[in-house]
């Protein structure tokens, strides 16, 4: 029996994928061109695999659920599948971050602890288009605290591979690279090596016993 494979999907476009501030926990929506993406999105992962999904998961999040559900799916939430804990990163991105620290900042190498408590101060962002949003700060997840989310993902979508079942997981950019790399046994760090656009998926499978990626960014 052939493995089956895991689809891995990323959300459409937001306002902060576009200003490149870190998203993590705070429930950003999607923009008109986000849920544009997330139809196209669909039809493009049923082009590709026309069968039903054998179970189908995303990340609680809006932004994630809103693109399962514009793709067609119907998504059961899976909390391992929310965004790294960005802590004090939340809502800033690299540049005001390196500005803060001193030095360039790298989400992978230096992890949310390294950001300036300075920077770490809850408050409301009114998005582009008038909506607000609640920014929620924690310490944020270690790279290894993100990187055992993803791997006990890996651990319920293997057993359906194992099968011969495809499932489909819609989630979030750092987090399904972080599946990814669980998948085929690199280290977490190497998951900085690889980029996801919004509204594009990963397929992961196997090759004669061997965990592979076969697809990226389709």
């Amino acid at each position: 029996m052939k493995p089956g494979n895991v689809y891995l999907l990323r959300h459409g476009q937001t306002y902060w994928a576009m200003s490149g501030q870190h998203t993590g926990r705070t429930d950003v929506p999607l923009t008109e061109v986000g849920k544009q993406q997330a139809v196209a999105a669909g039809e493009r992962v049923r082009e590709a695999h026309p069968e039903a999904f054998a179970a189908v998961w995303c990340s609680p999040l809006v932004r994630a659920s809103e693109t399962a559900k514009l793709a067609g799916f119907d998504a059961k939430p899976c909390d391992d599948l929310m965004e790294w804990d960005y802590g004090r990163a939340e809502g800033r991105t690299r540049g005001q971050i390196g500005e803060a620290l001193g030095r360039a900042w790298n989400l992978w190498l230096d992890g949310p602890q390294a950001v300036p408590e300075a920077l770490g101060a809850e408050r409301v962002e009114t998005l582009p288009d008038g909506q607000q949003v609640q920014v929620h700060l924690t310490e944020g997840e270690t790279l290894d605290e993100a990187f055992a989310r993803a791997r006990r993902v890996v651990e319920k979508v293997r057993a359906y591979s194992e099968e011969g079942k495809d499932v489909l997981l819609v989630a979030h950019s750092h987090i399904l690279r972080l599946v990814a790399m669980a998948w085929v046994d690199l280290p977490p760090v190497e998951g900085r090596k690889f980029e996801l656009g919004t509204a594009r998926y990963i397929v992961l499978g196997d090759h004669k016993g061997q965990p592979v990626i076969e697809h990226w960014g389709a």
